[in-house]
């Protein structure tokens, strides 16, 4: 049951992240950082990225993923065809990966310790959730603030 929700989240997550960057009018202001904004949408879109493919992927898909976090936030002017085809590939792998998790497996301690403490599988599969949605919103933001159209 919860394999299906999980799918079902990230699934309908990373198409309206998708949904986000192709919004953007100007695909500029995807990289853009307004005063008082600390990331972009780009920024943020390569965090998901690699959030997800390192916690579900490398940890649980054995995908050999390898996390390069501080180019996440680094990176700059990267196409947005680039990002679309990452967050394709991205839900690939979280679709692959849940295909082969059991409920008893959701039960199990997740591999590593990401926090101070350890957590089962599925409550921090259930957390990645939530952190995508956070970041989901964050985007959704930016865009409606730096793609307004530009007044007189």
């Amino acid at each position: 049951m919860l394999i299906d929700t999980l799918k079902y989240l990230y699934n309908r997550d990373l198409n309206k992240l998708k949904k986000e960057i192709n919004a953007y009018k100007v695909e500029q202001n995807i990289w853009k950082v307004a005063e008082g904004i600390t990331n972009c949408g780009g920024n943020l879109c390569l965090h998901l990225v690699g959030n997800l493919n390192t916690y579900l992927g490398t940890h649980l898909g054995e995908t050999g993923y390898v996390r390069q976090r501080d180019l996440e936030f680094s990176l700059k002017n990267v196409p947005r065809e680039t990002l679309i085809k990452q967050i394709e590939d991205t839900a690939e792998i979280i679709e692959n990966t849940l295909h082969k998790l059991t409920e008893e497996d959701l039960e199990k301690d997740y591999p590593i310790i990401v926090f101070k403490n350890k957590m089962s599988t599925g409550l921090f599969l259930t957390h990645l959730t939530t952190h995508l949605t956070y970041h989901l919103g964050q985007i959704n933001y930016h865009r409606r603030l730096l793609d307004v159209p530009i007044m007189g």
